[in-house]
């Protein structure tokens, strides 16, 4: 059964941080295409940050320098940790996982599993 579950959200003041974790089941995560997408109520989901298997990342220009993805393939958990988070970045938070599509990407049509999601409120 291949599942995807998020955690590690909350609310927050503006300037503070948080770390989402994701740990996956009935997979290896070093093999996939993995990445975080966000939903903000109102608006469609956005990609945030994704990372292929040799570790490399990429990231949507509005959290470049403030948030940084990373995985343990022993754990099989991806991790998003959010430093200086602002008003704009709440929403809710999806784990996600696909095939590496050939390029770096962050559309969502890529990925074919995906967790219920962690909420992320700044105030």
């Amino acid at each position: 059964h291949v599942q995807l579950v998020e955690s590690g959200g909350g609310s927050v003041q503006a300037g503070e941080s948080l770390r989402l974790s994701c740990v996956a089941s009935g997979f290896t995560s070093s093999s996939v295409y993995m990445a975080w997408f966000r939903q903000a109520p109102g608006k469609e989901r956005e990609g945030v940050a994704a990372i292929d298997t040799t570790g490399s990342a990429t990231y949507t220009y509005a959290v470049q320098g403030r948030f940084t993805i990373s995985k343990d393939n022993v754990k099989n958990t991806l991790y998003l940790q959010m430093n200086s988070l602002k008003p704009e970045d709440s929403a809710r938070y999806f784990c996600a996982a696909g095939f590496w599509p050939g390029v770096p990407s962050l559309t969502a049509t890529f990925f074919n599993t995906w967790g219920q999601g962690t909420q992320v409120t700044v105030s």
